[in-house]
């Protein structure tokens, strides 16, 4: 879909990655009206971290002092260091500022809430998996105890001990699986919520203001290339990578407060040391990234065009049939493919690379913990469970810090994501469209009855000028028809009246959008079933099929009902011939009743027969209609001729003074 190639930008994790980022984001949890909006939405998350940690503390003070009143003895003798710990947090101040998080977390909400309560939904979500993922790192310390107890016992050969803490590791397990489960179920619904909600809002300003034509591959905006692509792919990964990355934050979070903690009362050296590395190992990370970023954008770009260029054929099967142009076609669908793999060869050496400094990074890791704690066990200052406990506590910690340093490929094939979507969406709201000045733009204004005051018309891309101060003023009960050579600018003509093409100067004078109803070459077939497509684009249920068989009389495509029930569902641009689509289209004129039609060689495929037929019709009715056509048998159905002469030039005439134009012509 791209025509010519735009330079590719150098993207980085920068401030631009950044805004576009928080612009596509925040919105579905917080509108994003200025910069402070921002920093109200990053305070609201961590209220709801403040809030969701503050109802753990409750659950497990109340669940463990409820254990301990129902059973006293079993309680006591399996988790007494659990229960003596939670009686001296009760007798201590952290209930009070448990108690002070959830007032807290309350008021901010209460003083967002015009803004967060239509968010209920995703708010609600995301606190319940924070809430889950607070209880998987409560199950993971819990399990961090009991395997430094079974190891301890092992060592001790205390199989008492050993078989008991082996039973609890089993009861956390079928334990913690459903809330696994849970947790998985709660962040895929939330993921999906979001991609439905932002495909709408993309979906919307798209077909807003018609920026679908002004980003279509004929117009002058081409820097944006596979809309189609953005729209479906690129924000199903956003939605699903953004909530991945937010909950991995956020847990990374819960992590450190869970297991830092447990690290440092076994080996402040660790602990420091741990930091440093995965500072280091981050900073690293992000280096390489920068490069990843660009080759990941263009293998999105190049993957796009690619499909492009199959659709493309698949679309134009019989012309290149009719053709024999598969050599051809061949050529150009193998040069987009040659691309895809070129890039992709260059993304393999770099993910190489990046690989090569994960697996250092990780490997080398797994013997700190040993190297730090061993001495410690070996001097006798520790027992041998706390090596595993040190162990575990280490790869929880590091995995936490090592957020960027693991995920820099996905991060980077996300950011690239980031960017196309960025992009995409500056373009739809204007941001990145030419600033349009009136007096460089035609001008519409509504009036009852067509008229065009000094129009000067340019292609799209401004290299071309199709006519130049065109006036046409037509009656109530005049018909235009537009003659000219091929490339003179007829259809051109047509869309400046749509307000399709605005490029040039002047005021085109016409009814309301809504009351004119155009007419291609090559009449729009939708997906749908006979009745849709006479009634598009409207979808009038008050109109009858009985009503619906006249008007198929009125075109002669009678017989159409007795070859397809009206509720049958095809792709009638393959069912019908041109010939037929063109007048079903003019069916949907008889049907609508526009104030104006505009017929853009709208018989081109039909017998003069069948022409003269439709025409006959149409000036039965109160509809006025412009014609863009060929040939000659036009002019009998017409007042007026406009007559394009090439380089901007034209001619007015009445259909006398061009039917002599013609006849002098021809002698």
């Amino acid at each position: 879909m791209t025509s010519g190639v735009p330079p590719t930008p150098q993207f980085n994790f920068d401030r631009q990655l950044w805004r576009r980022f928080t612009k596509i984001a925040q919105p579905y949890f917080y509108p994003q009206e200025n910069r402070l909006n921002f920093w109200v939405f990053t305070a609201l998350l961590v209220v709801l971290l403040i809030a969701v940690v503050c109802v753990a503390f409750f659950v497990v003070v109340g669940g463990t002092l409820l254990g301990e009143s129902l059973a006293p003895n079993f309680v006591n003798k399996y988790a007494g260091g659990l229960v003596k710990q939670v009686k001296a947090l009760v007798a201590s101040p952290a209930i009070f500022w448990a108690v002070g998080g959830l007032v807290l977390s309350a008021l901010s909400f209460g003083l967002t809430r015009r803004a967060v309560v239509p968010r209920w939904k995703q708010w609600s979500l995301l606190g319940l998996l924070l809430f889950l993922s607070f209880a998987v790192n409560g199950a993971n310390v819990s399990l961090s105890y009991i395997f430094r107890f079974i190891d301890t016992a092992l060592g001790q050969k205390d199989q008492s001990t050993f078989w008991l803490n082996l039973t609890l590791y089993g009861v956390l397990i079928i334990a913690a699986i459903p809330i696994l489960v849970g947790y998985r179920f709660t962040r895929l619904k939330l993921g999906l919520y979001w991609r439905e909600w932002l495909t709408k809002s993309f979906l919307h300003d798209y077909f807003k203001d018609r920026s679908y034509y002004e980003l279509d591959s004929n117009s002058s905006h081409t820097e944006i290339d596979n809309p189609d692509q953005r729209i479906t792919e690129d924000i199903r990964s956003f939605t699903s990578v953004t909530l991945s990355f937010l909950l991995d934050i956020l847990d990374t979070i819960l992590t450190l407060i869970s297991f830092t903690a447990i690290l440092y009362t076994i080996s402040k050296p660790l602990t420091y040391g741990l930091l440093v590395y995965a500072t280091l190992g981050t900073v690293i990370a992000l280096v390489a990234g920068r490069r990843l970023i660009k080759i990941n954008y263009d293998q999105l770009r190049l993957e796009a065009d690619f499909r492009y260029g199959l659709v493309h054929v698949r679309d134009n099967a019989e012309s290149i049939a009719f053709y024999r142009g598969e050599p051809q076609e061949l050529r150009q669908v193998g040069r987009r493919f040659s691309r895809v793999i070129d890039n992709f060869n260059l993304l393999i050496i770099w993910q190489a690379l990046i690989d090569l400094f994960q697996y250092g990074y990780n490997y080398f890791t797994r013997v700190v913990p040993y190297v730090i704690v061993a001495p410690l066990y070996f001097s006798g200052q520790t027992d041998l469970g706390t090596i595993t406990q040190a162990y575990i506590a280490f790869s929880q910690v590091l995995g936490a810090l090592s957020l960027v340093t693991n995920q820099i490929q996905q991060i980077s094939s996300f950011a690239a994501g980031v960017n196309r979507l960025g992009a995409f969406e500056e373009v739809l709201s204007r941001q990145g469209l030419p600033e349009k000045h009136p007096e460089q733009h035609i001008q519409i204004q509504e009036a009852q009855q067509l008229s065009i005051q000094k129009m000067t018309l340019f292609t799209p891309n401004s290299e071309q000028e199709l006519v130049r101060d065109l006036t046409v003023n037509l009656a109530p009960d005049e018909r235009l028809l537009i003659v000219g050579a091929s490339g003179a600018g007829k259809s051109s003509i047509l869309r400046a009246v749509a307000g399709l093409w605005t490029n040039g100067g002047g005021i085109i004078v016409r009814p309301d959008i809504s009351e004119m109803l155009f007419l291609p070459q090559r009449p729009y077939m939708l997906l749908g079933t006979l009745r849709e497509q006479l009634l598009y684009p409207k979808n009038d249920e008050t109109i009858s099929n009985e009503q619906l068989q006249k008007v198929l009389e009125q075109v002669n495509l009678a017989y159409l009902t007795d070859r397809f029930n009206w509720d049958e569902i095809l792709d009638w641009s393959m069912v019908l011939s041109l010939g037929e689509q063109q007048r079903l289209a003019f069916a949907r004129i008889f049907l609508t009743q526009p104030r104006y039609a505009i017929l853009d060689e709208a018989t081109s495929a039909l017998d003069v027969t069948n022409e003269r037929h439709l025409y006959q019709e149409l000036q039965h009715t109160a509809v006025v209609y412009l014609s863009v056509g060929h040939r000659p048998t036009l002019v009998d159905y017409h007042q007026k001729v406009l007559e394009l002469t090439g380089g901007g030039g034209w001619q007015l005439l009445t259909v006398a003074e061009y039917r002599a134009k013609l006849a002098q012509m021809v002698g």
